[in-house]
């Protein structure tokens, strides 16, 4: 599935308005990336899957818990991920997310600038939160639907100057290795709590958990 943005939305361009870390030329900026993907079976049918994705201003911030979420707009919210770090260096990024109006059945969560951030962290990091929904009705006796979810993280850090006389692949790969641990943590425990609050929000009997596809 592309998850890349459209160029004329409204996430785009706002983001692309803003000085982002990732178009610089400093040698100590490095890019870590990981991606997830996950389905949640919802035993309802599309059209109340849907009806649920789309009051966020209820689930998000329940299932996002215990991370902390702030509204930032209408359709945002400022969440921060919990601690990156790499060879003593930690950051705690807090990103804007805008989640989109549902498009036949997908449903996009974008990255926006969070103006309310620490002033202190600008510079030291730069996020991409790129994350799909989609909805699939499956073809069953029972109503029951499969939200498949995918997400691709990358997050830009100025490292200090001494971290980057270690050998490059050292940094580079165990940089990967932990952002792909914060991933994987973050988001089977969003899939596995916007599951289970779904069904109890319904009075419907969760399925068992699934494992992730990486």
């Amino acid at each position: 599935m592309d998850l890349t943005p459209a160029d004329d939305s409204p996430a785009t361009r706002a983001v692309s308005a803003s000085p982002l870390l990732r178009h610089s030329d400093d040698s100590r900026v490095r890019r870590y990336a990981s991606a997830f993907a996950d389905v949640m079976e919802m035993r309802a049918s599309a059209p109340v899957v849907a009806h649920y994705l789309d009051h966020h201003e209820g689930w998000f911030r329940r299932c996002a818990a215990p991370m902390t979420v702030q509204p930032l707009g209408c359709q945002g919210y400022a969440l921060t991920l919990g601690t990156f770090g790499n060879f003593g260096f930690e950051v705690e990024p807090t990103i804007g997310l805008e989640l989109l109006p549902q498009d036949q059945g997908l449903y996009r969560i974008l990255t926006v600038p969070n103006h309310g951030g620490d002033p202190a962290l600008d510079g030291l990091y730069d996020v991409e939160f790129n994350a799909s929904l989609r909805l699939d009705e499956a073809d069953d006796s029972r109503p029951l639907t499969l939200v498949r979810w995918e997400l691709v993280l990358s997050v830009w850090i100025r490292l200090p100057g001494v971290i980057t006389l270690l050998p490059d692949g050292l940094v580079q790969s165990s940089g990967d290795h932990l952002l792909k641990q914060i991933v994987r943590q973050i988001s089977r425990i969003l899939t596995w709590k916007v599951q289970e609050d779904f069904h109890a929000s319904h009075n419907l009997d969760c399925p068992p958990r699934r494992y992730a596809q990486f």
